[in-house]
């Protein structure tokens, strides 16, 4: 929001004295205003893969015919003084106006917005983040010059510190298109999947399809196939592309309602000839849907598996489908690390596994993402839950040092 400048009238001309002369003792001149101005600034919006729109939002003072040469003269210099500091759904800027910057990407509440162009002339800006990334440097001191474009702070992308971004799928593409078959693969069926669940996994563009903007739509839809009520879909990087250690990553909205489990994972690439739960299983996000604020991260494997498995939840203040989040784990040799919007909720290690089990997270592992109806862990649907539902994917990336 723009800060506003409020003068009474009969303050106006002690004030434009002192700005007046404040202004002259750094060799800058003042102009007499003959007309109405506007003091404001442009907030953009922007999401990845997306073009930015700019809102422009405007403070106007007003002051009676008498005072308003002298009183726009005031409030233009009081504007360059202050920079008319501001702030975004997630960063107040400092002393001064901020360095211009890329576009931020999704915070809490999936709004996104950009840092202000620096002010020229007067204080450096001010570094800020928004959302998913950093805000432009300080301005110059000396020449209040922009600052420079801010790196991003959050998020798997080919600058990341200590990271190269390795693969990943955007999800561009015209609404309707199915995914990838050069990056997923489907699970198709309609067995229970060893939770009891009610869904029929197909590999339809009914149950996954690109919306057109930049996102995959994996839809429940309350039908009858194959004996089941419901059917959903389930993808997976299996036989096409598998991963060992990085940071791996999803931007997602996911469902909501009663029994519903959108679930983010992996299971160790060697399941055909060390099965389940042998293999290991990495659930980087899971959610059901009794628990709407909260996001389950866990791992599974010999011995320590279904409800013994080490886990941790993170708890949101507001219901996770709400908003688009991004769920990330970094995976290094001996421990994990589990994060939600970039804020660390968990870490496990070997010390975290029962008496004499094995750390069984040393291999290659593939990537699936689907929404289950119903099961042994969330309960079946109750009414309340209306359907279709969606579990929104915006990209899915793999960083690795």
């Amino acid at each position: 929001m723009a800060a506003r400048v409020t003068l009474a009238n009969e303050n106006i001309g002690w004030g434009y004295t002192k700005i007046r002369d404040a202004l002259r003792g750094m060799k800058i001149e003042i102009g007499r205003a003959t007309g109405r101005g506007d003091l404001g600034r442009s907030g953009a919006r922007a999401r990845a893969g997306a073009h930015s729109k700019l809102r422009p939002r405007r403070a106007r003072k007003r002051a009676n015919s008498k005072h308003v040469s002298r009183l726009w003269a005031y409030a233009g210099c009081a504007a360059l003084v202050v920079a008319c500091s501001t702030s975004n759904a997630n960063h107040t800027s400092g002393d001064g106006a901020a360095g211009a910057g890329p576009s931020g990407g999704a915070g809490d509440g999936g709004a996104t917005n950009a840092e202000p162009a620096g002010t020229s002339g007067i204080h450096p800006g001010a570094s800020g983040r928004d959302g998913s990334s950093s805000g432009g440097a300080a301005g110059n001191p000396a020449t209040g010059g922009a600052g420079t474009a801010g790196s991003s702070v959050i998020g798997c992308t080919s600058s990341t510190a200590g990271y190269n971004l390795v693969w990943s799928d955007e999800f561009n593409g015209p609404v309707g298109t199915a995914v990838d078959s050069s990056k997923w693969t489907f699970d198709i069926g309609g067995n229970g999947w060893g939770n009891n669940e009610l869904e029929y996994y197909t590999s339809r563009t009914d149950n996954a399809a690109l919306d057109g903007a930049g996102n995959l739509l994996i839809t429940a839809v309350q039908e009858s196939m194959s004996g089941k009520s419901y059917t959903s879909a389930r993808i997976k990087t299996q036989g096409i592309k598998t991963f060992t250690y990085g940071r791996i990553e999803a931007r997602m909205k996911i469902s909501q309602g009663q029994g519903l489990w959108p679930a983010f994972w992996m299971l160790g690439d060697d399941i055909a000839s060390n099965p389940w739960p042998a293999c290991g299983e990495i659930d980087i996000m899971e959610n059901i849907g009794r628990e709407p604020n909260i996001v389950h991260g866990t791992i599974h494997g010999p011995g320590y598996f279904g409800a013994a498995g080490p886990t941790k939840q993170y708890l949101l203040s507001a219901p996770v489908g709400s908003a688009f989040h991004v769920f990330a784990i970094e995976w290094e040799l001996n421990t994990i690390r589990w994060y939600v919007d970039d804020a660390l909720f968990s870490t496990k290690t070997n010390s975290d596994l029962p008496s004499g089990a094995t750390w069984v997270f040393a291999h290659p592992f593939f990537i699936i993402i689907n929404l289950a109806v119903g099961g042994s862990f969330p309960g079946n649907p109750d009414g309340s839950a209306m359907f279709p539902q969606q579990l929104q994917v915006d990209y899915v990336r793999v960083c690795q040092r």
